[in-house]
């Protein structure tokens, strides 16, 4: 279910868009791509963990959320901090090779993980091959800004209601008649402060609590 949430608020997306700007402004950056998808899973969690009494159902609300968090707030941006040094690499005059890109992503992983996870080198490090994100350039790190977004708006909506629903579905109308920057400012989030990305870990951090209390 949350898999279909999270596709059809592209859909929403691209719904709102074309339906509302000319063929010119009808798409949307891939800084935003993640936002809508993101912010209808936010929604569907929210209201699973207001509604489930049960436990082990709660649990399964919160370990989807877990596996979203981990990986668009640490797979997406170590693969984004793996790709930055390709490039450099290349520009430098170096190789590619795969053993050199399996280690070094296995690298980067373990010091994300800061020695808490056995790592098995072989199997991490050839994450690379499965994520053909990485074939369009710099991308995998707008799913951490974008599900930073998406919970943010969530959190507004579900707070203020209405006005904050109104300044989202403005956001899913402006396509590219405006960077992507400016679109989310329409929703009131300004991706170009560190507030977002704070607000997005707070969600976590409420999640992890509501963890420990229900295993306590």
């Amino acid at each position: 279910m949350s898999t279909l949430a999270h596709e059809l608020g592209h859909s929403m997306h691209s719904y709102f868009t074309r339906g509302t700007q000319p063929a010119i402004y009808a798409r949307y950056s891939l800084f935003i791509a993640e936002v809508a998808s993101n912010f209808n899973q936010a929604m569907v969690r929210a209201m699973l963990l207001r509604e489930a009494q049960d436990p082990a159902y709660r649990l399964a609300v919160l370990e989807e959320a877990f596996s979203n968090f981990h990986r668009y707030l640490f797979v997406m941006p170590t693969l984004a901090r793996f790709e930055l040094e390709l490039y450099e690499r290349i520009e430098r005059g170096g190789a590619l090779t795969a053993p050199f890109l399996i280690e070094r992503l296995a690298e980067l992983f373990a010091e994300g993980y800061g020695g808490e996870v056995e790592i098995d080198k072989e199997r991490l490090g050839s994450g690379w091959m499965n994520f053909s994100h990485l074939y369009s350039p710099f991308y995998v790190y707008q799913y951490a800004t974008g599900i930073a977004a998406a919970n943010a708006l969530a959190r507004d909506v579900l707070e203020q209601g209405e006005p904050a629903a109104r300044r989202y579905m403005d956001f899913l109308k402006a396509g590219d008649s405006v960077y992507p920057t400016d679109a989310l400012k329409v929703a009131g989030i300004d991706m170009t402060r560190p507030e977002p990305v704070e607000r997005g870990f707070e969600v976590l951090r409420g999640m992890v609590e509501e963890l420990e209390a229900l295993v306590g």
